[in-house]
């Protein structure tokens, strides 16, 4: 509703970042050029695109989204400082800050990286870990921006899966498990460790965090999309296919983030490890 709205134009997204099939943030091919002029894309990392854009649009920006670790093009770590940054100029010019944390979620520690940086969002997207493999999706906010959703405010939410049980219950079990072991995510950056270390100094670029990384075919680092653009392609179709020939199923698209499971083994780590050296060679 435009009287509950910030009655703002824009959206700020990160060119990589994916935020699922929404028009104004996917601005695929076959959007409307009306929608597409509603969201300003900048680079991600880019600290003088961040605050020319802000200096420029500012008072008209309505909300900045942003995966905090990208993971739809590939592993891309934030630079030192930049989401601290982004809090800091969506404060000042009153704009809502959204963590899309849906791969990051509960995969580093009992929470997401807003909490690992210390930084909280005026709103966080949620799924995959919080389902337990089952499909599911959730937001979460301030109170006063959740009490305008439906049934107290004007703002109409639902969809096919909406509190789905089975969803839920597999959920609420997984997130259980993790509160009450937190060892498991030590176990999981400690493979992530082991598997980084020993693959480090082959001809590669390795972007990692925790149990999440990417193995680029670049030399130098991989700050953002641009960066992901320039990495060879076919070398990584050819590496895909060596290492499915080894029995390791990574994923198919350079664009796609690899992540280590508390399922997967010691064994499964040097397995991978050997077949990694053995398919780049």
């Amino acid at each position: 509703m435009q009287e509950h709205g910030t009655k703002r134009k824009f959206i700020l997204k990160f060119e990589g970042c994916y935020h699922e099939h929404y028009d104004a943030l996917i601005l695929g091919e076959g959007t409307l050029d009306e929608v597409k002029s509603n969201t300003i894309v900048i680079p991600f990392n880019d600290f003088e695109a961040l605050e020319k854009t802000f200096e420029k649009f500012g008072e008209e920006i309505a909300c900045a989204v942003i995966e905090p670790i990208a993971g739809n093009m590939g592993v891309v770590l934030p630079e030192k400082n930049f989401l601290e940054k982004l809090r800091d100029l969506t404060i000042k010019y009153n704009s809502l800050l959204i963590f899309d944390e849906v791969i990051t979620g509960f995969r580093f520690c009992f929470g997401g990286v807003q909490k690992l940086f210390n930084i909280k969002p005026d709103i966080t997207c949620l799924g995959k870990i919080i389902g337990g493999g089952l499909p599911i999706g959730a937001y979460c906010g301030r109170r006063e921006i959740m009490e305008l959703v439906s049934p107290e405010g004007p703002v109409y939410q639902a969809g096919t899966f909406s509190g789905n049980p089975v969803s839920i219950v597999a959920g609420l079990k997984t997130l259980k498990i993790l509160k009450e072991n937190p060892k498991i995510y030590e176990e999981l950056d400690k493979k992530g460790k082991i598997l980084e270390e020993n693959i480090k100094n082959l001809p590669i670029t390795i972007n990692r965090f925790g149990s999440m990384m990417t193995i680029f075919f670049k030399e130098g680092p991989v700050k953002n999309y641009n960066d992901v653009l320039k990495c060879d392609k076919e070398k990584f179709s050819k590496f895909f296919w060596k290492m499915i020939e080894k029995g390791i199923y990574i994923p198919p698209s350079q664009y796609e983030a690899w992540f280590i499971t508390y399922a997967h083994s010691y064994e499964d780590i040097e397995k991978t490890i050997e077949a990694i050296k053995g398919s780049i060679k």
